[in-house]
């Protein structure tokens, strides 16, 4: 009994590895911070297939090099170099895992929400997520490539 619960145990924590896999992700310019970690959940493999009418949680593990009163993010949809901005339900990164002020030297983990519209374009394109802090510098900015799909 003992033995098949530990097997059981064990097999749940693969299959929750596999998909808290990190992204692979571009760095586009974190000026202010660094990422240690970006997660989309779920996408388990990439380009990410997001689904219309579903909404995705974004993790971002980053060090912040700089103090900060407050933050913000911008999401775009990356399509021949134009960015075309994506609304977020909270762009506030104070009030997306971020306990403010932001200090120099130290981890946080931003959390937020990717809501993909039904009357979004079935397309490829590249997400492209900055979070800028007080001074409109860049804590930080990775790009993934998507697939909406319906």
């Amino acid at each position: 009994m003992v033995l098949s619960s530990l097997a059981l145990l064990l097999a749940l924590g693969a299959a929750t590895s596999v998909l808290a896999e990190p992204l692979r992700f571009v760095d586009c310019g974190s000026k202010d911070g660094s990422i240690q970690e970006v997660n989309v959940s779920p996408c388990p493999t990439q380009p990410c297939q997001l689904v219309k009418g579903t909404s995705y949680s974004i993790n971002v593990t980053f060090a912040s090099k700089i103090e900060s009163q407050g933050s913000k993010a911008k999401v775009y949809g990356e399509m021949l170099h134009v960015d075309i901005p994506f609304p977020i339900p909270e762009p506030d990164g104070c009030k997306s895992g971020i306990q403010c002020p932001i200090q120099k030297g130290h981890s946080y983990s931003y959390l937020n929400k990717l809501p993909v519209k039904s009357e979004y374009p079935s397309i490829k394109l590249i997400v492209k997520w900055e979070l800028v802090d007080d001074q409109d510098q860049m804590l930080f900015c990775w790009k993934i490539p998507v697939q909406i799909t319906s």
